[in-house]
């Protein structure tokens, strides 16, 4: 088939080379020129494990452009891929989504089937449907879809060419043919309901998850408490079938561009239909309260925080990407800065996108310079190169043996037995 992508970000890039990798012909468009120059010199924008492979091995079916008439008028499918960030008062902004439907209306020539792959608060598809009906300048037939991503940020590929299902929110039986059509070389299984439900289960499958994330910390806090270990809760809780083990690790909280926004977009979509959701609040105020938490931590470890010199071993929010955005590592930073605290930072991927925020930080090469003459190391992100260290080096190098793990890295009676103060979460 033929398909065009509105959006470049991580969710339409991924989406418009795994659907070139599916043998189907993709142009993807963006506003912003010098990245649509870089993707046709084969930079790739984001940090993706995997990403620039695939491209490079799909060349001849990706094409990029900021003419969204071209990329339009020659598709079957369009996906709407743009931004929907959090505005200040945490519902979402799909401005972008307006914009969007404003500029397929204007060039719309023949049947086309316009697909909601951003994240958006219900309703959104009816107010698409709505605005290009309003600005198309001919009666042109058309369908909207709810085609939401459940795409993780370093494992998107995987995530999409192998999905646990595909959730397709439609209106006409033919939308539905020509969209399982175009997902079947993938031999996923497909659920098929109306389109605002489809854009119901996006926010509740992530502000679950989110959830997830918060009451294990919540119980690791209840561990600390009475000296149990949270992993050995964990463990016990995931062997049940009707609970799992993921999403059970504790921390220093969840960040990145889906589960803040989403949760707190969730809160919103449903005081604007009457429903005060108290849960996700709960949700939202422990995900909080993780960092500060561990603020605190650093602060019992180290006593006086000023003219200390701290070591930062991860920035991005999670592992195998470089995205920093909500990432805890922000917030925990910016609190050791305030305290007067010197910091040094590593990290394998996200290291200039931090630059842009903390200027003053001392960004080293690798863990063990920014671990040298340090009064203690954080772990922020459990990248598999800081499981691996080699400690007996960290320990030479640095002014004081002092661990502050945020990810539970490390065994707790192996730390002590080498040497170090170690500090984890709820252990």
């Amino acid at each position: 088939m033929k398909i065009g992508v509105i959006g470049t970000g991580y969710v339409g890039l991924t989406t418009g080379i795994c659907l070139a990798e599916l043998g189907n012909k993709v142009c993807c468009v963006d506003k912003k020129k010098r990245k649509i120059e870089d993707l046709k010199k084969g930079k790739i924008p984001i940090y993706e494990p995997g990403l620039k492979e695939l491209l490079d091995k799909n060349k001849s079916r990706v094409s990029f452009t900021t003419d969204t008439k071209k990329c339009v008028e020659s598709a079957e499918v369009i996906y709407i891929a743009v931004g929907t960030p959090a505005k200040p008062t945490g519902e979402a902004d799909i401005t972008q989504i307006e914009e969007v439907s404003r500029d397929i209306a204007g060039v719309l020539n023949d049947y086309k089937v316009i697909v909601e792959k951003s994240t958006v608060p219900v309703k959104t598809g009816e107010w698409v449907k709505r605005t290009i009906k309003l600005n198309v300048p001919q009666e042109v037939d058309f369908d909207v879809v709810s085609n939401p991503e459940f795409l993780r940020e370093g494992s998107a590929i995987d995530d999409f060419l192998h999905p646990d299902r595909i959730l397709l929110g439609v209106e006409s039986k033919r939308a539905k043919n020509i969209m399982m059509e175009l997902y079947k070389p993938l031999n996923a299984p497909f659920v098929i309901t109306d389109i605002k439900s489809a854009e119901i289960i996006k926010h509740a499958a992530n502000s679950f998850l989110a959830l997830k994330i918060s009451y294990i910390n919540a119980i690791a806090n209840i561990c600390e408490l009475v000296n149990a270990d949270v992993i050995s809760v964990a463990e016990g809780m995931g062997y049940d079938k009707r609970i799992g083990r993921q999403f059970l690790d504790a921390g220093i909280g969840y960040g990145g561009s889906c589960f803040p926004k989403d949760v707190s977009a969730f809160i919103k979509i449903t005081e604007e239909f009457g429903y005060d959701f108290e849960l996700l609040k709960i949700v939202e105020k422990i995900n909080r309260e993780q960092r500060k938490n561990f603020i605190l931590k650093i602060k019992k470890s180290l006593w006086i925080l000023k003219n200390k010199t701290i070591c930062v071993l991860g920035l991005s929010f999670k592992p195998n990407t470089d995205d920093i955005r909500e990432a805890p590592s922000i917030d925990i930073i910016e609190a050791l800065l305030k305290e007067g605290a010197k910091i040094k930072a590593y990290d394998p991927a996200a290291v200039a996108r931090t630059r842009e925020i903390f200027k003053e930080i001392d960004y080293k090469d690798n863990p063990y310079d920014a671990a040298s003459e340090s009064d203690a190391l954080l772990i922020l992100t459990e990248w598999d190169e800081f499981k691996n260290l080699d400690l007996k080096k960290i320990k030479e190098v640095m002014h004081q043996p002092i661990i502050v793990d945020g990810r539970n890295i490390f065994d707790p009676k192996k730390m002590a037995e080498m040497g170090f103060t170690y500090a984890s979460i709820g252990r």
